[in-house]
């Protein structure tokens, strides 16, 4: 059986930067084992996979070791194939996920995603979490998935390096570090060991945790972001309340088959 397969980087113009996900189209479902191994082999941080329903998508995301509930650059990378490589002529694309509906729609040159906002608590970090990225933020709260930890620089984000043995044996899925910076809004860096992957290059969907923070703090409704791991992305954020709009920019890289 072959596979389409479409590799892009996301939330950058630029090939070599941004978040890489591969996009397989499926004329129907695999079984889990399958798309599990072809995610391994694949060894990016999100392969997506779809099918087409009757008015949407089916979307699923899987990581070298496991399926996810939300990857916003696989998302933003299966909404431009659709759009550039599968003839889509609608303005908007609709997923169905298992975390709800998700809409991605072009905006000029970027894609535009609309994914549900997260809902933060206010929490005091166990010390052993606090020793796992050597060093105490400023305010530490708990979301949906993921914690957000927020400090009082960027340099304090660029410099901070992770234990990844001990995050990964922690009860969420990752931790999500941030700060205010210059020329953007906010920084962030994002790890989640537990799924696979130490440091993700740009992520999506800590954006909908970092959204209604920082709106909140900044008094903006829309926000200039920068994820400064080593690749680097660049992404606008829009609170809309319970929703938040992420968009970015998507480079094709790859374009070929899979034979498994």
């Amino acid at each position: 059986m072959k596979i389409p397969i479409f590799k892009l980087d996301s939330f950058t113009d630029r090939r070599f930067s941004g978040n890489p996900a591969a996009v397989c189209p499926l004329n129907e479902w695999l079984s889990d084992e399958l798309l599990q191994n072809i995610a391994a082999e694949n060894n990016l941080s999100e392969t997506a996979f779809f099918t087409k329903t009757k008015d949407a998508f089916h979307i699923r995301w899987f990581t070298p070791v496991t399926e996810v509930n939300l990857c916003g650059h696989a998302t933003l990378a299966a909404a431009a194939v659709i759009f550039e490589k599968l003839g889509y002529k609608l303005d908007t694309v609709l997923f169905e996920s298992k975390s709800g509906m998700l809409t991605v729609k072009k905006e000029a040159d970027m894609y535009v995603m609309n994914f549900p906002s997260d809902k933060l608590t206010s929490f005091d970090p166990p010390g052993e979490l606090i020793e796992a990225l050597g060093e105490r933020p400023d305010e530490a709260f708990q979301g949906r998935e993921d914690y957000l930890f927020v400090y009082d620089s960027e340099d304090k984000i660029a410099e901070i390096k992770p234990d990844f043995k001990s995050l990964a044996l922690i009860s969420l899925r990752g931790v999500i570090i941030t700060a205010q910076a210059s020329g953007y809004d906010f920084v962030s860096r994002f790890f989640v060991p537990s799924a696979g992957i130490d440091e993700d290059p740009v992520t999506g969907s800590a954006h909908t945790t970092l959204t209604p923070y920082w709106s909140k703090r900044l008094n903006k409704k829309e926000l200039k972001a920068r994820q400064i791991s080593s690749r680097g992305g660049d992404l606008v954020c829009r609170d809309k309340g319970d929703r938040t709009e992420i968009a970015g920019r998507v480079a094709f890289y790859l374009e070929g088959l899979i034979e498994v």
